[in-house]
C-alpha cells in the first residue's frame, strides 16, 4: 500500500484529476453515450498517470539535488525503474482504451502523450518548452469529438481555447520552481522571460480561452450568447485577474497554478451548462 500511495503521489494527482474531469465535461458536451464517456475518461486518466510518473522519474536526479524530498521518487520511496515501468504501462493502457474508440481517437491520444513526454524528456529545458503544451492541450478537445460514432475534429475555437489554457498551465506551474530549475540546468521559456512576464502571459491565455469558449459556439454573434455563458466567462475573467494580481504582488507559489486549474474547470462547466456542442 505504501508503494501504491507513493506512486499515486508521483502522478501529480491534482492536475491529473482536473484534466480527467475536463475530459468528462468534454465528453458530455460532445453528446457521447455513457460507455464512450467511460472509455474516454479512463484513457485520459491513464494518459495523465503516465505523464506525471515519467516527469518525476526523469527529474529524480534534479529533484534530489535541490532537496525535493517531498517527491516520493526523489526521496527513494519509489524507484525510478518502477515509476518508469508503470508510466509505460499506463501509456499502453491509454492507447489500448483509445483504440476501442477508433483510429482518430488513438492518433489524437498518441499525439497528446507524445507532446507531454517530449516535454518531460528534454523540451522543458529549451526555449520551446511552451510548444508541447500548445500541441497537447490544443488536441485535447478533439479527444472527445474523435470518440464519437462519427468522429470529427473539435471546432477551431475549442482548439484555440485548449492551447491558450495549456499555455497558462505551463507558465504558472513552473513559477515556484524557477530558481531550483535554473540551479539544475533547466531553462525553458518561462525561465527566459521571467516570472512577471510569464504571469501576464498566463492571464492573457485565460482571457483568450474564455473568449474562445464564449464566442466560438455562436460564431461571434454576441446577441446569441445566453446569460449562463456571460456568467461563466465573467467568472473566468475574475479568476484571471486574481491570478495576475497574486503572481505580481506575492512570491510565486502554487496558488496561481490552482487558479488556472479552477479556470479550466469553469470553462468546461460552461460548455456543459450552455449546451455548446463540440461535435458540430
Amino acid at each position: 500500500m505504501k508503494t501504491a500511495r507513493a506512486l499515486w503521489g508521483s502522478t501529480h494527482p491534482g492536475p491529473a484529476l482536473v484534466v480527467t474531469a475536463l475530459s468528462l465535461a468534454l465528453g458530455i458536451a460532445t453528446g457521447l453515450d455513457p460507455a464512450r464517456i467511460a472509455l474516454l475518461v479512463a484513457s485520459v486518466l491513464c494518459n495523465q498517470i503516465s505523464v506525471g510518473l515519467s516527469n518525476d522519474a526523469i527529474d529524480a536526479g534534479r529533484d534530489r539535488a535541490v532537496g525535493r524530498t517531498d517527491k516520493p521518487i526523489a526521496a527513494g520511496v519509489v524507484s525510478v525503474q518502477l515509476a518508469l515501468g508503470v508510466a509505460v504501462g499506463a501509456v499502453v493502457a491509454s492507447l489500448a482504451l483509445s483504440a476501442v474508440l477508433g483510429f482518430g481517437m488513438l492518433a489524437g491520444q498518441a499525439l497528446m502523450i507524445a507532446g507531454a513526454w517530449a516535454y518531460n524528456a528534454g523540451m522543458k529545458s529549451s526555449a520551446f518548452s511552451l510548444v508541447p503544451f500548445l500541441v497537447s492541450f490544443g488536441v485535447f478537445p478533439s479527444l472527445a469529438t474523435l470518440s464519437a460514432p462519427a468522429p470529427t475534429l473539435a471546432p477551431f475555437w475549442a482548439a484555440i481555447a485548449g492551447a491558450a489554457l495549456g499555455a497558462a498551465v505551463h507558465l504558472t506551474n513552473v513559477l515556484p520552481d524557477l530558481d531550483d530549475d535554473r540551479a539544475t540546468g533547466v531553462r525553458g521559456f518561462p525561465h527566459r522571460i521571467g516570472p512577471r512576464a510569464s504571469a501576464l502571459l498566463a492571464v492573457a491565455g485565460l482571457f483568450i480561452g474564455a473568449a474562445a469558449v464564449l464566442l466560438g459556439p455562436v460564431g461571434g454573434d454576441l446577441g446569441r450568447i445566453a446569460w449562463p455563458g456571460w456568467l461563466f466567462a465573467g467568472a473566468v475573467g475574475v479568476v484571471a485577474v486574481a491570478t495576475g494580481i497574486r503572481a505580481l504582488v506575492r512570491p510565486p507559489d502554487r496558488t496561481v497554478f490552482r487558479f488556472v486549474m479552477l479556470a479550466a474547470l469553469l470553462l468546461a462547466a460552461q460548455l456543459v451548462a450552455t449546451g455548446s456542442a463540440l461535435g458540430g
